[in-house]
């Protein structure tokens, strides 16, 4: 361990300081982490495990040797705290800081970096100090809409989480405005939980969670109750909720590797059923669950004998037109392209792929495109009326965009032509005064602006210059 002790805090020896002033803030209270709040943060809650935060720290020896510092950077540093990404002292220290907070952490070898050390800059075994300030923290994002927010309030057992299918048990506290409408202890399946009153959101976590953790889950109407809100919980359309959520007991559902084809068969039957029942009724996102987990069990599967690929292929069929036809309603336009490209692999001529991937092409703009799609549905069903619409309508569109790509381009170029006639003119001038220009003795010039619409900029045609601008151009 290092007994060059030369760190000073406030002209005092580091060690001095902490033992005077320092808090132990590790679990075991083994002295592993002492702390010394330098400054003091805002009033407030602390950062919760898992949640993202950002912090400017320093890094020094005992003996006052800087080996790290994100200032000489001039870049804060983000990580998932509590989730061992970092020093194990860090993730302690941070837990206890609150907003705003600059504290310095005395670190054992054991909570930093070991009997390893860091070559060239940190020996083995050494004591470090770190200067850490809290500049903010947010709950961990659990999509990549930002709709789900996560905030872990007591840590969870073991190493294993929920998967789709999973029976769980938790107990539920839901918040609106700060009312508390929802409080009990509830089971169901993951994918499913709809069936019992429970929010998409709370759902969508359960594989995010560890046996006895508590979160608290913010969620946004998209995984709340939407833009029907909840009657019975007096709750209004498009209204955030948040939900306490403790992983009672969970029981994990086969994997995929675990399941025959013919347990697989049979379950895509039960599942494509469970979908369609959910997008009855309007629950596109819980019966996109459903689909997916038919595509995830059969995607790999070729199947033997005459029966199983022709069940195979239909379920998989089924599967992403329908998934196709989800992304529609909630408007994913790119989720329709990609599952109507794979429904066409599988049926080249599938009606109803190319006029879904067509109608995702025509609100994506991509109308030209979109025109090519349901020229294809005509083909292969020329009496398919939708499709003529489509047509006509991609048409329309197709002739406003030519349009309205004219008048910005015919705009472009007047103002192209104007400021080059401005310079032009302005470069005679100086050259008139210059030169002693003669308007009389010299030779006229004349300037022909050129304007084609499938150029991109006006440009000068013809030029004419006197000998005189001509001499001064040249040389």
């Amino acid at each position: 361990m290092t007994t060059d002790q030369d760190l000073t805090m406030d002209g005092q020896p580091a060690t001095a300081v902490f033992a005077a002033k320092g808090i132990d803030v590790t679990t075991s209270k083994d002295q592993g982490v002492i702390k010394v709040v330098k400054r003091q943060g805002l009033d407030g809650e602390r950062p919760m495990i898992g949640d993202r935060v950002t912090v400017h720290y320093t890094g020094k020896l005992l003996t006052g040797n800087k080996f790290d510092c994100s200032r000489d950077r001039k870049e804060a540093f983000c990580f998932n705290v509590g989730k061992g990404q970092v020093l194990k002292a860090w993730d302690i220290g941070v837990l206890s800081m609150q907003m705003g907070e600059v504290c310095t952490l005395l670190c054992k070898p054991e909570y930093a970096y070991g009997s390893a050390g860091n070559p060239e800059k940190i020996p083995p075994n050494s004591l470090v100090v770190f200067e850490m300030e809290l500049l903010k923290f947010e709950g961990e994002m659990l999509t990549d809409d930002s709709g789900i927010m996560r905030r872990i309030k007591v840590k969870g057992d073991g190493y294993t989480n929920p998967n789709d299918g999973s029976s769980v048990e938790v107990h539920l506290e839901g918040r609106c405005g700060g009312r508390l409408f929802d409080c009990r202890d509830v089971s169901f399946i993951v994918g499913e939980a709809e069936d019992k009153g429970v929010p998409l959101g709370v759902d969508r976590a359960m594989d995010k969670m560890q046996k006895g953790e508590c979160c608290i889950l913010y969620l946004k109407p998209k995984y709340g109750f939407g833009s029907k809100g909840k009657p019975e919980y007096k709750i209004g359309p498009d209204r955030d909720i948040i939900y306490e959520v403790t992983l009672k007991n969970f029981q994990r559902a086969k994997e995929t590797w675990e399941m025959d084809l013919t347990e697989k068969i049979d379950l895509a039957a039960g599942v494509k059923h469970k979908g369609n029942q959910y997008f009855k009724v309007g629950l596109y996102h819980q019966a996109v669950i459903q689909y997916q987990r038919i595509v995830s069990w059969l995607e790999m599967e070729c199947g033997s004998g005459i029966e199983q690929p022709k069940r195979i292929q239909s379920f998989m069929l089924t599967a992403h037109l329908n998934l196709a036809l989800c992304f529609l309603r909630i408007k994913e336009f790119s989720q329709v392209v990609d599952n109507c490209n794979k429904a066409i692999e599988l049926d080249e001529k599938n009606e109803k792929a190319l006029y879904r991937r067509g109608e995702a092409r025509l609100l994506r703009n991509e109308f030209t495109m979109a025109m090519e799609d349901f020229q294809l549905v005509l083909r292969v069903n020329p009496s398919n009326r939708a499709a003529l619409a489509q047509i006509y309508i991609c048409q329309s569109k197709i002739k406003e965009h030519h349009e309205h790509d004219k008048k910005i381009y015919a705009n472009m170029f007047q103002k192209f032509a104007e400021r080059d006639t401005k310079v032009l003119a302005s470069t005679v001038a100086s050259q008139q005064e210059g030169r002693g220009f003669n308007s009389r003795s010299e030779r006229s010039f004349c300037v022909e602006f050129a304007y084609s619409p499938r150029g991109s900029v006006g440009s000068l045609r013809a030029l004419r210059l006197p000998p005189t601008v001509q001499r001064h151009a040249a040389g």
